[in-house]
């Protein structure tokens, strides 16, 4: 091995432990918010849905800002780069807009304003961290790195049940105060270290942009980015946006409704049918950085086809073995196979990215896809079982996955047809 190829694995990993802290960072007050703002909501509020409303006006946001903000990023030029001076204004704001929280808790109005301000001022740099991966890290080792990203984000649930468990009842200021606090420490961390200017495609980027004359040298726009990719005859990243909204759906109706689930079909406690998905985290855990390395051995499209059968086979299974017992099994394996997806479906978006001058376009527009399926999910999943009825429900989490699995084998077909076109 030479010189060379292990400095560069040394920056991979380096850049890849940053990534994964930011995002950890964010995640933990994201996480901590979607458990424990409710309770306080619930303090002013009877109506279950209008607490439901209020917190889901994040992903309404999400869905306008997030691809802007991307955009934004995208065309920023900067001596410290085109993603950091995002993440070093918006984290810290952010960081004290949760910490008020607790303290808002007494009006609902002043409540209401604070969750709106944090939910504005958090989306606008949440796809951003993410887009630092393909910045620094080439196409080949970018699931690797998107592993270890998904791994810091999923340990973020663990991290907010603790807090909750330990500090939550008797000391509410100070819970809400480690994740913020937490998110102070890793743009402390990110500022001192990082300067995306350096990154190869922010040098790709401008190198671009300086190669090009009068109109084409205008950066492209969230619009332009989307019309480019409705009018590609090349239809491989529109059928991945419309996997990832179908497998988005699925994964999250077997997230939403697997207690009631629990309570209807298997008879089983609200507390018990709550803690069914947690093996599953820890399962997912696991299986995240394995996913990577074999996407890189196999072919990303591939092992994502393989796990996500394994998600649906996994959901008749839990139908076909009706129990807690069966329904655990079933839920572990699941989140086994989609972690495939969740890996690697950024990544090869990102890899049909035309240029490295829209990164972030394209990671908030992977957001807003995962965003529309976590909203549509539920929805759709829960009219299918007002046919079906409970017990039928993971079968119907299953037909749903079945028809992002098609979509993606379609993508492989195309993929393959360009392959062989450019080898003629």
């Amino acid at each position: 091995m030479t010189t060379t190829s292990v400095g560069q694995r040394t920056r991979t990993r380096r850049i890849t432990f940053l990534v994964a802290l930011a995002v950890f960072a964010q995640e933990s007050t994201w996480n901590f918010y979607e458990s424990q703002v409710p309770p306080l909501l619930r303090e002013h509020l009877d109506s279950a849905a209008v607490v439901g409303l209020l917190m889901g006006m994040d992903n309404l946001l999400g869905i306008f800002i997030q691809p802007w903000i991307g955009n934004r990023s995208d065309r920023t030029r900067t001596s410290w780069g085109r993603r950091m001076p995002y993440l070093v204004v918006g984290m810290p704001i952010a960081a004290a807009l949760f910490l008020i929280i607790p303290h808002s808790a007494a009006s609902l109005p002043l409540l209401i304003a604070v969750m709106f301000s944090y939910a504005l001022v958090a989306n606008t740099f949440k796809p951003i961290a993410e887009a630092l991966v393909p910045d620094f890290i080439a196409p080949e080792r970018r699931s690797r790195a998107n592993a270890a990203v998904k791994i810091a984000s999923s340990i973020t649930a663990i991290v907010a049940a603790l807090i909750s468990i330990f500090l939550i009842d008797n000391h509410l200021s100070l819970a809400f105060a480690i994740p913020a606090i937490i998110m102070l420490i890793s743009i402390g961390v990110l500022a001192a270290t990082v300067r995306d200017s350096r990154s190869p495609a922010y040098q790709a980027a401008v190198a671009e942009s300086d190669g090009k004359h009068g109109a084409q040298r205008r950066e492209p726009r969230v619009r332009d980015t989307f019309v480019e990719i409705l009018k590609d005859s090349d239809r491989s990243r529109l059928l991945l946006l419309v996997a990832i909204l179908l497998f988005g759906s699925a994964w999250a109706a077997s997230r939403s409704l697997i207690t009631p689930y629990g309570m209807e079909a298997l008879d089983m406690s609200k507390g018990a049918a709550g803690g069914l998905t947690l093996p599953g985290g820890v399962a997912f855990i696991l299986a995240a950085y394995p996913a990577a390395v074999l996407a890189e051995r196999y072919g990303r499209l591939r092992v994502m086809a393989v796990g996500m059968s394994v998600f649906a086979g996994a959901m008749v299974l839990g139908t076909l073995i009706q129990t807690p017992t069966g329904a655990t099994v079933a839920l572990c394996l699941g989140a086994a196979g989609a972690t495939c997806f969740l890996v690697n479906a950024v990544v090869v978006l990102w890899n049909l990215a035309p240029s490295a001058r829209v990164f972030g376009t394209y990671a908030g527009i992977y957001t807003v896809g995962w965003a529309c399926g976590g909203f549509l999910g539920p929805a759709v999943v829960g009219g299918m079982v007002d046919i079906t009825g409970w017990p039928l429900m993971l079968t119907d989490i299953a037909i749903v996955a079945t028809l992002s699995i098609i979509v993606v084998a379609r993508i492989s077909v195309l993929q393959r047809r360009t392959a062989l076109t450019l080898a003629k």
